[in-house]
This record gives C-alpha cells, sequence and structure tokens, in this order.
C-alpha cells in the first residue's frame, strides 16, 4: 500500500461543499523552485509513514460527518498501488479529490475509466514551452498535454490551475496556457507561498500584490469560463 506522509484532519476548503481530509503522499517527478513542500518532494524517506490500519481506523472513527479525501502530493500518481488507497477510501462510501502534475497520463485515464476520482485538480505549471525550464526537470511535455486532454474530455469535474511566482510565472504565461486550454471550464490562479521552498532563493521573492493577481485574472478571463484566485492575499 502507497506510503501516507501527513494528513490534513479537517477541511472545507479542499473539496468545496464538503468536508474533506487531506492525504499527501511523498515524491514528485518535479522540482519546481517555488514548491513549498520541499521535505515531501526531496526528502520523502526522512518523513514517518502512517500505518495503513491508523488511516482505516481514523476514517471510519468520522463515518457520517468526513465526506470526502483529497489525495495531493507530491504526485500521488507517482506511486503504482496509489488505486489501492483510492479503492479502500471508496469502500467506505467517501469522495476523491485528486491533485495531480499531470505527468501520468496512464493512471489518470484508468483511474477516470473506472470511476474512481470524483474531482481532479491538475497543476498546470508554464507554457508548454517553459515547462522543463520552470519545472526544472526532464518532463515529457506530451504527456502533460495528454492529461489536459483526458480531464476535459472525461465528463468529470475538473479545474486546471497555475501558481504565478513573480520573475518565473506571470501574466504573459498565464495568456500562453489560456490559449493552449481555450475554452476549459475552471481555472484557477495560485498565489505563490514563499515558505519551505526547494529553491530557497525563493524564500526571497514577494509573491504578487492582490492587484497584480486581478490583473493576471482579467487577463486569463478571455479563455476559460471561470477563473479564480487561490491562497492567502
Amino acid at each position: 500500500m502507497v506510503e501516507i506522509k501527513g494528513i490534513e484532519k479537517f477541511s472545507s476548503r479542499d473539496f468545496p461543499g464538503h468536508i474533506s481530509s487531506t492525504v499527501f503522499l511523498g515524491g514528485c517527478t518535479f522540482r519546481c523552485p517555488y514548491c513549498h513542500n520541499s521535505e515531501l518532494v526531496l526528502r520523502p524517506e526522512t518523513i514517518q509513514t502512517m500505518p495503513i490500519d491508523f488511516f482505516l481506523s481514523y476514517l471510519d472513527g468520522r463515518k457520517g460527518w468526513l465526506d470526502a479525501v483529497c489525495l495531493t502530493g507530491g504526485e500521488p500518481l507517482l506511486h503504482e498501488d496509489v488505486e489501492d488507497l483510492i479503492r479502500v477510501v471508496r469502500e467506505r462510501g467517501l469522495l476523491i479529490k485528486l491533485d495531480t502534475n499531470g505527468a501520468f497520463p496512464e493512471r489518470l485515464e484508468g483511474l477516470l475509466a473506472d470511476g474512481l476520482l470524483d474531482w481532479v485538480a491538475m497543476d498546470v505549471k508554464a507554457p508548454l514551452e517553459r515547462y522543463r525550464e520552470v519545472t526544472r526537470s526532464n518532463v515529457d511535455v506530451e504527456s502533460v498535454v495528454r492529461s489536459t486532454d483526458i480531464l476535459r474530455n472525461s465528463g468529470v469535474r475538473h479545474t486546471f490551475r497555475t501558481t504565478v511566482v513573480p520573475g518565473l510565472v506571470g501574466k504573459e504565461d498565464v495568456v500562453k496556457i489560456g490559449e493552449w486550454l481555450d475554452g476549459a471550464k475552471s481555472y484557477l490562479i495560485q498565489q505563490f507561498v514563499p515558505q519551505t521552498t526547494i529553491d530557497p532563493a525563493f524564500l526571497e521573492v514577494k509573491p504578487f500584490s492582490r492587484a497584480e493577481l486581478e490583473d493576471i485574472v482579467a487577463a486569463a478571463q478571455p479563455y476559460f469560463r471561470d477563473v479564480r484566485i487561490e491562497g492567502p492575499e
């Protein structure tokens, strides 16, 4: 069974309209310098694993008021056995939201085909021509494209989101992403958080102001049916 590295026990934000718990899985294929889950991405083996029996007893003890589980990371689909975890959660009548970077389209497609996902949030890191630069990884860009196409044709609730970071990902990038994903329903502009970043230099980067974020939202709106800001103001 996949190793659980952390859990946020209560949230009304991660799965709007439902009370959810967020489960953190370790490891990631990307090395985005602004990522604030540095230990989870770079050194998951140093983080204590939650015993699966403890996790299941946690779910069973909250039967009747917990509605959903959100799987995040790191990158959950990095783990071949993530489906096993999803199925034991599903057996308890809970909804599943998946956060993914889109690097594993085959696993994403399989989970969707089996009806195991209720909502997917996919991080779109940059315009395609800048993906390797921004993620600092040898990402297969075609896999990312395929994941976006799979989601858009899935019939399952989904949203795309981009973390905007001064000096790295800004309004021009969001416009190019909009041109790529033109017509998609939901898009989130995610505020950068300068905490425990993979690259320590990004601890000194000041996030965009609210006015700057609103300007980025306005630039994205022609391409998406709904554009919102996510994260601290």
